[in-house]
């Protein structure tokens, strides 16, 4: 299969597993698994960053493995812990005469707690780590990351250097909190991913919720489009996108035209999620909103 074959093939498998990539993701993937380099991908938050790697790990029957970075997030959250607990319980059996324990028996895998980190690195099938919203993480850990990424391997003081079994597929996302090292985007590929055009975020739309009816659907998107040329403190996603079509499919409505301006405005919370949008989407500008979706 030659390589523009091979992206269309790509493409649709991910819109298979209800994931819609447009042409330029689909050959960014497929760098990813030939190079074998992390994919950074950046974008707003709801954009969908998050579900490229689900869709990913479902396409390849992989596991997927994630790494939920936040502010404080040190190496042996992402990486090991011992389980002092059971070596405890260990030391007090040898203490009675019950097992012969020696150092090397106490830090053994028996009583290693891998994480995120760890886990990936010892799958014997390749899985998918999902690195998420990386800068939240500090430059600390961001440069521990790096050295674990050009290698593959780590260093457990009481065990020696694990390797890695098979080379994980790594994607990081960032939502642009702050900015990240060049060092790690010289090790990365990049992606970023905005806002999807009516057409792709329709085509999600009709994917994911096929009982819509198309007028409905093409009304939802255009009102959330509306949305987000609006001054608010936080843009609806896709997600919430989905979750307003599936609020609006439990009314039984075939068109937005057909709601009541309540049922819209009690429906909003799948869409707004600050206090402040709340108050700033009156009832004259959802009036509007509907009208300019048709």
């Amino acid at each position: 299969m030659d390589r523009m074959g091979a992206i269309i093939d790509l493409q649709s498998r991910l819109a298979g597993t209800g994931y819609v990539a447009d042409r330029g993701l689909a050959a960014t993937l497929l760098l990813m698994a030939d190079l074998g380099r992390p994919l950074l991908i950046e974008g707003d938050p709801g954009v969908g960053k998050t579900e490229i790697a689900k869709a990913l790990a479902r396409v390849r029957g992989t596991r997927l493995i994630r790494l939920q970075c936040y502010e404080g997030l040190d190496t042996y959250n992402a990486l090991y812990e011992w389980n002092y607990q059971r070596q405890l319980l260990a030391i007090k059996r040898a203490e009675s005469g019950a097992v012969v324990l020696d150092d090397d028996a106490l830090f053994s895998e028996t009583y290693l707690l891998k994480r995120p980190l760890l886990e990936a690195l010892t799958q014997a099938v390749p899985p998918v780590l999902l690195i998420d919203e990386i800068d939240r993480a500090d430059a600390a850990f961001e440069a521990f990351l790096l050295e674990l990424l050009s290698d593959y391997q780590v260093s457990i003081p009481e065990m020696g250097t694990v390797a890695a079994v098979s080379i994980p597929l790594v994607i990081l996302t960032s939502n642009g909190t702050r900015d990240l090292s060049d060092a790690l985007r010289r090790r990365c590929l990049y992606h970023f991913l905005d806002y999807p055009s009516f057409e792709k975020e329709l085509t999600i739309v009709t994917a994911r919720l096929p009982g819509l009816p198309a007028r409905l659907a093409a009304q939802i998107v255009e009102f959330a489009h509306g949305l987000r040329r609006l001054d608010l403190k936080k843009k609806p996603g896709i997600a919430e996108t989905l979750d307003w079509a599936s609020a609006l499919l439990g009314f039984g409505l075939a068109s937005l035209d057909a709601a009541e301006p309540e049922q819209i405005r009690d429906s909003l919370s799948a869409l707004l999620k600050t206090r402040e949008d709340v108050l700033a989407l009156d009832r004259t500008a959802i009036s509007r909103l509907v009208a300019m979706a048709g």
